[in-house]
């Protein structure tokens, strides 16, 4: 018995159209959805500083704080490490012939706690020494 309807044997076909249409549809997706980022950058030559020693100004008043805590206004200790006795102290620096108020210079200790130079810095602001400045080390190349 033979159930085909007719007795012609055809060769199945593969029809290409279906399939590049969905290739093409999932590239158009994916050409969509991609973000291209471009880096773009500017070339930035940053200035260096470097400056000779300055010259001392006969105008300042020079104070060290410890790795201790302990304060020197103009290398003499400071008996207490409150605000008034540094006030006291820097009072005492001011040079009595003075035009203008001198440059306080703040040389602190790596190790030296955050509220010690606080407290100097209180300290001149408390008997109107307005102009502070820190010293620093150049860094070892």
């Amino acid at each position: 018995m033979n159930f085909r309807r007719g007795s012609r044997n055809e060769e199945p076909e593969i029809n290409m159209i279906p399939l590049i249409d969905v290739v093409l549809v999932i590239i158009i997706f994916l050409m969509l959805t991609t973000t291209f980022s471009k880096v773009s950058g500017l070339e930035i030559n940053l200035p260096t500083a470097a400056a000779d020693a300055s010259e001392a100004v006969a105008n300042e008043i020079v104070v060290a704080v410890t790795a201790a805590g302990e304060v020197l206004v103009d290398r003499q200790p400071v008996g207490e490490r409150s605000i008034d006795a540094i006030a006291a102290a820097l009072a005492r620096a001011v040079p009595a012939d003075a035009d203008d108020a001198p440059v306080i210079v703040i040389n602190a200790d790596a190790k030296a706690s955050h509220q010690s130079v606080i407290d100097v810095m209180q300290a001149a602001q408390r008997v109107g020494l307005p102009h502070i400045t820190f010293a620093t080390q150049a860094a070892a190349e």
